[in-house]
């Protein structure tokens, strides 16, 4: 997590806010200079200069804007956090005022790690200092964020949750750096996507492709895991989007979906399957083939089961659970086992006459295939491209398999 001085970032914004140094001093309980101290530092940090000084007051840099909005929201995550967890939004003093990086760090690392040594260790730190940031924090914030089991001293659900928007507090932070950047006509930002099978294969390669070389210094992560990994990822801050099969409804409130386009689903066979020999493939025949699933409680599995329940046959036992593109697709190679996939999933092995896309029994059977986003995300304006890119290769998808359709 990030090393920024979260007292000066409060500083600053308390200055940004009154258009003040004397004002922000008053409000902080500080010294001038040591209100300049501060925002001499948040000014190191970012690497630009963020105000303008004159005889009436101080203004704000174009950078120092940017910098400005970030800050707040990050701040916000913090205070909601302290809000959330205490049952009150009317606080004696603001507690997020006395917070430090390294109380936040130590917390987000034990609850990752969910164990002080290994929390000490992944921030090459002693366990002691890992011990004592966390229960300074505790301390506080007069909630307890650990507690005792049978498997030693563990982080509670609050612990969780403040950890969750402090990765949210520090990913604004990461936000303005690159914004600041960007004016200077650098490009430092950094996206992570978290790709769903189908998305990994197809959509985000191409969208990247030409991203790329639009902005080719800015990093691009692609993260992959259970929906759930993903998901939880996405809520903390670790991604930034997520591209794949959507959920219905949303799984949780502080996510908003948005539809790209419907994606087919075929049954995928090895090239000379027995299958292919059948003028018309009916669920029956289907039935008496060993499959491959996918994970129990993907919308791919439940259009599996809504296959052989709409035949009013059961689904067969002779599977195998694998939701590993790569091992299904061996597994293809080498067996006369079926799965039910996208054939945007097999595009280049389909090009090569590896594997066969046969039709739905059912007929056109799709699934809504889109970006799941936080709610209060702001993307940069090179994620906000990105984010274009990624809708225009998928408007061209879907205009693809409309053709291919006819």
């Amino acid at each position: 997590m990030a090393s920024v001085n979260l007292r000066h970032l409060h500083t600053f914004g308390e200055v940004a806010r009154l258009g003040s140094v004397s004002a922000a001093a008053r409000a902080v309980h500080i010294s001038q200079p040591a209100v300049t101290q501060a925002v001499a530092g948040v000014e190191r940090y970012f690497g630009t200069s963020l105000l303008t000084r004159s005889n009436s007051g101080v203004a704000l840099t174009p950078a120092g804007e940017l910098c400005a909005r970030r800050i707040e929201r990050s701040i916000s995550h913090l205070r909601d956090a302290v809000a959330e967890l205490t049952r009150s939004r009317s606080f004696d003093f603001d507690a997020t005022r006395l917070m430090r990086s390294a109380h936040l760090n130590a917390l987000s690392a034990v609850v990752e790690h969910r164990n002080f040594s290994l929390a000490a260790r992944a921030q090459h730190m002693s366990q002691p200092s890992v011990h004592r940031a966390a229960r300074e924090l505790e301390r506080l914030i007069g909630v307890p964020l650990f507690e005792k089991t049978s498997f030693g001293i563990t982080p509670t659900r609050e612990a969780e949750k403040l950890a969750r928007r402090a990765r949210l507090a520090f990913a604004e932070i990461a936000q303005a750096r690159a914004e600041v950047h960007a004016l200077s006509g650098g490009e430092s930002g950094r996206t992570v996507i978290g790709a769903m099978p189908l998305a990994r294969s197809f959509l985000v390669p191409t969208a990247l492709l030409e991203f790329t070389q639009q902005y080719p210094e800015h990093s691009v992560a692609i993260v992959e895991g259970t929906y759930e990994h993903l998901l939880a990822s996405l809520r903390s801050g670790e991604a930034d989007f997520l591209i794949g099969a959507l959920r219905s409804p949303a799984p949780v409130a502080d996510v908003v979906q948005e539809h790209l386009f419907d994606d087919p689903l075929a049954i995928i066979v090895r090239a000379k399957h027995p299958l292919l020999s059948r003028r018309r493939v009916t669920v029956a025949a289907l039935s008496k083939y060993p499959w491959i699933v996918p994970r129990a409680g993907t919308p791919l599995r439940v259009h599996f089961h809504e296959m052989f329940e709409t035949a009013g046959l059961p689904a067969p036992t002779r599977a195998i659970e694998c939701n590993s593109l790569i091992a299904a697709r061996a597994l293809l190679f080498e067996s006369d086992r079926i799965m039910l996939l996208s054939a945007h999933q097999i595009h280049y092995e389909l090009e090569a006459g590896l594997l066969v896309a046969l039709p739905h029994p059912a007929g056109d059977v799709e699934r809504p295939i889109g970006l799941t986003m936080r709610h209060d995300w702001h993307p940069t304006d090179s994620q906000r491209e990105l984010i274009e890119i990624v809708r225009r290769c998928s408007a061209k998808a879907a205009r693809l398999h409309a053709r291919h359709a006819r």
